[in-house]
């Protein structure tokens, strides 16, 4: 299995997520890597660590995901690894519920999004977002 963190998905990966099909609400595992230290574009804030860079615009973020009837299920530090191998672990998991893909899709291409996405960009060295269905079997 190849596992690649980015910070912003390709054209390609946008046009196939946003393409699919609406079925309502999803759970968004959201896997993190920071910086060590914040990587702000002007230079700013250069003693904060890239995850107090990411909290500013997690914080945010969660006030934005409860404006469109959603919520932060679940966030924490990674701290071990039971099962598999990866080069790295990733720093934080967070679990984002939303109400729809449209909510989503209205979400990330807000001007409140907008304004905040420096401080995501400074902190994350990396990430997966995986989207999930809740209640759906195997």
């Amino acid at each position: 299995m190849k596992v690649v963190n980015a910070v912003f998905p390709g054209p390609e990966q946008v046009m196939d997520f946003f393409g699919a099909e609406e079925d309502g609400p999803f759970v968004m595992v959201n896997l993190l890597k920071f910086h060590a230290t914040a990587q702000y574009e002007d230079g700013a804030d250069a003693t904060l660590s890239g995850a107090e860079a990411y909290g500013r615009y997690g914080a945010a973020v969660s006030q934005l995901i409860e404006n469109l009837g959603g919520r932060i299920r679940f966030s924490g530090r990674v701290t071990g690894l039971l099962l598999g191998e990866v080069d790295e672990l990733w720093d934080a998991v967070a679990l984002a519920e939303y109400p729809s893909l449209a909510a989503f899709k209205q979400m990330a291409l807000s001007p409140e999004m907008h304004a905040i996405e420096h401080h995501r960009k400074a902190g994350l060295a990396g990430q997966l977002n995986i989207r999930v269905k809740p209640g759906v079997g195997f």
